[in-house]
């Protein structure tokens, strides 16, 4: 009898340990901040979005400024997970022979974004994409990189995409794009998602334009070089600043190197106004001009 209250004794204190060590874990998850990151599928992203504002899913016959739509993205996504830090965001597309046009390579350049490119065949159409998401959700969520996935696209076979990230723990969200009639997203990948979210015609306007002879006039006058647009993006964050106030600037410094979205745009048509020039699509410009925005405001805290 006393052997098996001995033995009894030695299993309670190893279930103690044990419990213990689930509870030192368990505060350690708790203490370790969550991370998502954002997947697009500038296919879907493009033809909907242009279907959208410009009417049309022709990408020849409007422009995209990707960049500012990538920050109102990961603006869009620390609003919604308010206690999560970005990892990046994963912008894939097509090409022929994998091969980066201008307007990739521009994206590719972004902070925080990392561009796949699947191969483009002579119809126009994607080949690999599907695959590269998968790819990188399954590995991401199974090595803990994510907790949080923010998928914008609406093909059925990323459905294997989700399935493969929820399978190690992590939560996709699935975000699609304003459809002007009926649905743009296949229905069995809305059942798997753990969550919905649509943006609006209102989020896009800012981000895509319909070609014109007028845009392409403004577009091709002299070219600014990136001092004058730094310069006027610091001209632009005094005005900001004096009619904001510090107050404002210490809520805007957080963000830092993003802009929220409502004021990038405003510094944007604000300063296409000063140089009279579209800086619509031109990303090395659009850096510039928010460097020197942010480094005035720096100086001044």
């Amino acid at each position: 009898m006393e052997a098996m209250n001995d033995d009894l004794a030695a299993l309670g204190a190893r279930i103690d340990r044990t419990n213990e060590l689930l509870t030192r874990m368990l505060a350690e998850v708790a203490k370790t901040p969550s991370t998502h990151a954002i997947f697009v599928d500038a296919g879907y992203l493009y033809a909907a979005a242009g279907r959208l504002v410009a009417g049309t899913e022709d990408r020849r016959a409007f422009d995209l400024d990707a960049e500012g739509l990538i920050e109102a993205l990961i603006d869009r996504a620390r609003s919604v997970f308010a206690d999560s830090r970005l990892l990046r965001v994963y912008w894939y597309d097509g090409a022929r022979r994998r091969i980066h046009t201008a307007e990739q390579q521009a994206i590719a350049e972004l902070p925080d974004v990392k561009v796949r490119l699947g191969n483009l065949n002579a119809n126009n159409q994607q080949k690999g994409v599907d695959s590269l998401i998968r790819t990188d959700l399954e590995s991401l969520a199974r090595h803990r990189a994510i907790s949080d996935a923010v998928l914008l696209g609406g093909d059925e076979d990323l459905v294997s995409a989700v399935e493969a990230a929820q399978g190690y723990g992590a939560r996709v969200h699935l975000w699609g794009i304003e459809a002007p009639e009926g649905r743009n997203q296949a229905e069995p990948l809305l059942w798997e998602g753990d969550s919905q979210r649509t943006l609006d015609l209102e989020f896009f306007k800012p981000y895509v334009s319909r070609r014109t002879a007028a845009a392409y006039e403004a577009t091709s006058g002299n070219r600014p070089t990136r001092e004058d647009v730094r310069f006027v993006g610091a001209q632009i964050a005094a005005k900001w600043l004096a009619s904001r106030g510090r107050e404002a600037l210490v809520e805007l410094l957080p963000g830092h190197p993003y802009l929220p979205g409502s004021v990038d745009q405003d510094l944007l048509v604000e300063a296409e106004g000063l140089l009279q020039y579209s800086l619509r699509g031109q990303a090395d410009l659009r850096r510039a001009l928010r460097d020197g925005f942010w480094d005035h405001l720096q100086a001044q805290y």
